[in-house]
């Protein structure tokens, strides 16, 4: 397996149980074989993944959503982002696709900044956070309708290491953000080897 990818191992699923199967998410109950023997039940949810980008302006600021996330009771300022949900759309169109819809921008150069599991320890939901720079305005995808949390929702540019003491601060907390805000400044300030852009 290439880098990052995970390990090989010696746990095997002995049986898979659907509990639910929701609009977005589904949930089974495996019981795995352990390796030293015996076997354990590990619930699962299952996720379709999703993209986040940092849109980062020639002025060196980043675009922040303010948004309303019913499972924490409260909002959060995360990227745009959004699920995985087209069938067949390859990640990075997904991430072009939602830059415009949620905040009206496309970006005519695109790095893939990192990878992540949002929860692994109970969900497989894997997260591609890119870097959108030389952003340029837009007019919103025909047909898209903007509804639900989206019509109470911030849009604030920030500039990049005011975000990243939000970070510090405690005020950026939804994962996506934390994890592209600090790869972003560590680009800015460092310049790492970046994946190509469609590297998975």
């Amino acid at each position: 397996m290439g880098a990052g990818e995970p390990d090989a191992h010696e746990y095997h699923v002995l049986a898979s149980e659907p509990v639910y199967e929701g609009r977005v998410i589904s949930l089974v109950k495996d019981t795995v074989a352990m390796p030293g023997g015996g076997d354990s039940v590990r619930e699962v949810v299952h996720h379709p993944g999703a993209v986040a980008v940092v849109a980062l302006t020639d002025a060196g600021e980043v675009v922040l959503l303010r948004q309303y996330r019913h499972p924490v009771g409260g909002y959060l300022w995360e990227l745009p982002a959004g699920l995985r949900d087209a069938d067949g759309e390859p990640p990075l169109e997904t991430a072009k696709r939602e830059l415009a819809e949620e905040v009206r921008l496309s970006a005519a150069r695109w790095s893939l900044l990192t990878t992540h599991y949002s929860s692994p320890g109970f969900c497989d939901e894997q997260v591609l956070v890119y870097l959108a720079e030389e952003l340029t305005d837009v007019d919103r995808p025909e047909g898209f309708t903007v509804e639900h949390e989206e019509l109470d929702m911030t849009v604030e540019r920030v500039p990049l290491a005011d975000a990243v003491q939000r970070v510090f601060d405690g005020g950026i907390r939804n994962v996506a953000a934390v994890v592209g805000l600090l790869a972003a400044a560590q680009v800015r300030a460092a310049g790492p080897r970046l994946r190509p852009v469609d590297a998975g």
